[in-house]
């Protein structure tokens, strides 16, 4: 029986060892993007912080161009109304003219 054993724990040493390895590397790959994730970190803010910023800038953009039209748009519309209002008036006027021309 301690022969079995003996040869079972010969038959298994590697796949410790391969096991022992791969908690080392796994050991070693989580301090590197510990220290990676640390060092990122700020770099990650300052992007973040810098992509909000211009968001910010470019929503109060888009807002002052929505007013502008606005008031553009206000304007354009009693330009017309005005205009439509004088085409009235001399539509009328020139039909009156041409009933005065008719009779006589």
């Amino acid at each position: 029986m301690a022969a079995e054993s003996n040869n079972l724990e010969e038959m298994l040493k590697p796949f410790y060892q391969r096991a022992s390895e791969a908690e080392d590397r796994l050991a070693r790959l989580e301090a590197a993007l510990a220290r990676n994730k640390d060092s990122g970190n700020g770099e990650q803010l300052k992007l973040v912080g810098e992509l909000q910023s211009k968001l910010e800038n470019g929503k109060a953009e888009q807002v002052a161009e929505r007013e502008k039209a606005k008031k553009e748009i206000q304007q354009l519309t009693a330009e017309n109304a005005k205009l439509q209002y004088r085409i009235i008036h001399l539509v009328r006027a020139l039909k009156e003219a041409d009933c005065k021309l008719a009779a006589k």
